[in-house]
């Protein structure tokens, strides 16, 4: 039997758990006058005292349990933690995306897992250290790998570890100090943004926790471009790795076109488009800082034919002018962070999409994207209906696309498949 306090679900509200969705939020759960402390753990049982999973406890939060275990002889402790990252790291391993070294493996320390002529073939972890890698890839991905709350990425030889769950910053030194000796990099930053901070009732953590500054703008290469990344101010962890295929995927489709690049930020679709031939490419954003790190970019990669311009994405497509562009890509920021705002989401899209339909000619190609994990694939390419139907136009979706191959999806998590790319042309 167990020692760890329990948390009873209401009746009929324990299947998600039984079929191990790792979220727990309070609505799901009995109400208690127990006083748990945050980041205890916790076992969560039905009504009946049938026991369900592990998982941490926070008070202060909506989501009130994230669940790490379906093992009730598994305790939570700093080993499991620093076990399931090694997993993750593992998981990137046998997928090509770390050339040596990512984990235990049970074919012994010359297996080099699969694709070794492909593009990470001088990835992350070489000789158990990432000291002098140029490459960028994300070794943890919260739910995905079983750490909800934690994400881990990689930029050369820093890591940007994200931490949105009090539960997990509450191990936050241990995890600090496993990664460290794993991957040996240069620095690690920490990043906890304000919003998820208030949600989760902790105080926001940001800078440098262990290691060296940088003494310059890092840069890794990605699609065969030199890229910079601000590790302490950029959104997010720093960059989107998540559209790093998808952005080679749609430039095969822009060779030889007038390119409008929508909500562009450090211009991923707009300068990999650029380098594999776009006639001319205009990116957009509301963000100065995103316009100048693209712009930045550009010269780096002395990309001709690009241009950037602040701009509010709805409004300048309003105002575009029909064929003035032959592709126009549309990657907007998270329109929805729970089910409760996909319907306004789902307008927000529509507007965005209907924009970009008609401004384009017969023939012209779209690239959409939605990153809300609420919003389902269903419900993306229903709204893509919906937009072809009312501008009179046909859209076909050419490639549907998700997340690059270091976002894995888990599929207890749903939310996990939450990255859209559909690469279209429109009639």
């Amino acid at each position: 039997m167990s020692n760890l306090p329990s948390v009873a679900v209401k009746p009929s509200r324990h299947f998600p758990f039984v079929a191990r969705h790792p979220w727990v939020h309070a609505s799901s759960l009995v109400e208690s006058d127990a006083e748990i402390a945050c980041g205890q753990a916790v076992d969560l049982v039905q009504h009946n005292g049938t026991w369900l999973a592990r998982g941490l406890y926070n008070p202060h939060s909506g989501l009130r349990v994230r669940l790490y275990t379906w093992d009730r002889n598994q305790p939570l402790d700093d080993a499991f933690f620093c076990g399931r990252i090694d997993q993750a790291l593992q998981r990137r391993r046998i997928a090509g995306l770390l050339a040596d070294g990512g984990g235990p493996s049970p074919d012994g320390p010359d297996h080099n897992g699969p694709d070794q002529n492909g593009p990470y073939q001088n990835g992350p972890y070489q000789n158990g250290s990432l000291r002098g890698v140029s490459t960028a890839a994300r070794l943890v991905f919260s739910e995905s790998d079983g750490l909800s709350g934690l994400i881990v990425d990689q930029y050369a030889d820093y890591l940007v570890v994200q931490m949105v769950s009090a539960a997990v910053l509450g191990r936050a030194e241990a995890l600090l100090d496993h990664l460290n000796r794993r991957l040996q990099p240069r620095g690690i930053f920490v990043r906890t943004d304000a919003k998820t901070a208030k949600k989760e009732g902790i105080e926001q953590r940001e800078g440098l926790e262990r290691g060296e500054q940088p003494g310059e703008a890092v840069t890794y290469t990605q699609n065969g471009l030199e890229w910079s990344v601000d590790l302490e101010h950029g959104q997010k962890t720093g960059g989107y790795l998540d559209q790093r295929e998808n952005h080679a995927a749609a430039a095969r489709y822009l060779a030889g076109r007038r390119v409008l690049d929508v909500c562009c930020y450090a211009g991923g679709f707009g300068l990999v488009a650029a380098a594999a031939g776009a006639s001319e490419v205009l990116g957009i954003d509301s963000s100065q800082r995103a316009l100048d790190a693209a712009a930045g970019n550009a010269r780096r990669n002395g990309l001709s034919g690009v241009r950037f311009e602040k701009a509010d994405c709805f409004d300048f497509l309003a105002a575009a002018e029909a064929g003035r562009f032959e592709a126009v890509v549309l990657d907007p920021p998270r329109f929805a962070g729970s089910r409760r705002q996909v319907d306004a989401a789902l307008r927000a899209y529509a507007r965005l999409n209907r924009g970009a339909v008609q401004c384009l000619p017969p023939g012209g190609i779209l690239v959409t994207n939605s990153c809300s994990g609420s919003v389902s694939r269903s419900d993306f390419l229903n709204m893509l209906v919906d937009v072809g139907r009312k501008a009179g136009r046909d859209i076909t979706v050419l490639e549907s696309r998700s997340a690059a191959a270091d976002h894995p999806m888990r599929v207890s998590c749903p939310e996990s498949d939450y990255l859209k790319c559909m690469i279209c042309e429109v009639q």
